[in-house]
């Protein structure tokens, strides 16, 4: 999380213009109309949970100005760039890194919900990236939205070229898969 994120949790707002969301936890896509006003309750990996009186939504960062915010500087860890234009796995674990589930302030590596990840490097040169992941709750309905998150910042790993990110529900998650670093953060130590 960059420190410009972390300053906007419980940061008041008056929406400057109609702001298309995800309703939380359906996952419906909704637009908040202008001068709705809520407070943000969670601001991590370039996605912004906000409370409203319709209830949670999720904002992308590309939307923070109708929140009346600016968006943060990109740190460069974030987003790889390699010169010998190879793809580690490393690099794309730590791009999951930075997808959150938008009620819990845990990366969904650190919460166990990703199983499997898998580089093939192509014929043309491209890497294609394979992702297993699961949610929390079966019936949870931002899961399209978490595994879009995932795949956009696969994608963004200079190198890849094919991200396909799969929601899966074998075996099923629970929270004896979240590491020790997630358990800290949730106070679960």
């Amino acid at each position: 999380m960059t420190l410009k994120e972390a300053m906007y949790e419980n940061t008041e707002f008056t929406l400057s213009r109609d702001c298309e969301a995800i309703q939380i936890p359906s996952g419906q896509k909704t637009t908040i109309p202008a001068g709705t006003q809520g407070v943000i309750t969670q601001s991590l990996g370039g996605s912004y949970t906000v409370a409203t009186y319709q209830g949670l939504a999720r904002v992308a960062e590309k939307d923070l100005d109708a929140l009346g915010l600016e968006k943060p500087q990109t740190q460069e860890t974030q987003k790889p760039t390699r010169t010998d234009g190879e793809v580690s796995e490393e690099d794309v674990w730590n791009q999951l890194r930075q997808c959150f589930d938008p009620e819990i302030p845990v990366n969904i590596v650190d919460l166990g919900l990703v199983y499997d990840c898998r580089l093939t490097k192509k014929d043309d040169g491209g890497t294609r990236v394979e992702v297993k992941m699961t949610l929390t709750a079966p019936g949870c309905g931002m899961g399209p939205a978490i595994a879009h998150d995932a795949q956009s910042k696969i994608l963004s790993v200079d190198g890849v070229d094919e991200a396909d990110v799969q929601l899966v529900w074998d075996p099923p998650w629970s929270q004896n898969m979240i590491s020790e670093a997630g358990r800290m953060k949730l106070g679960m130590i």
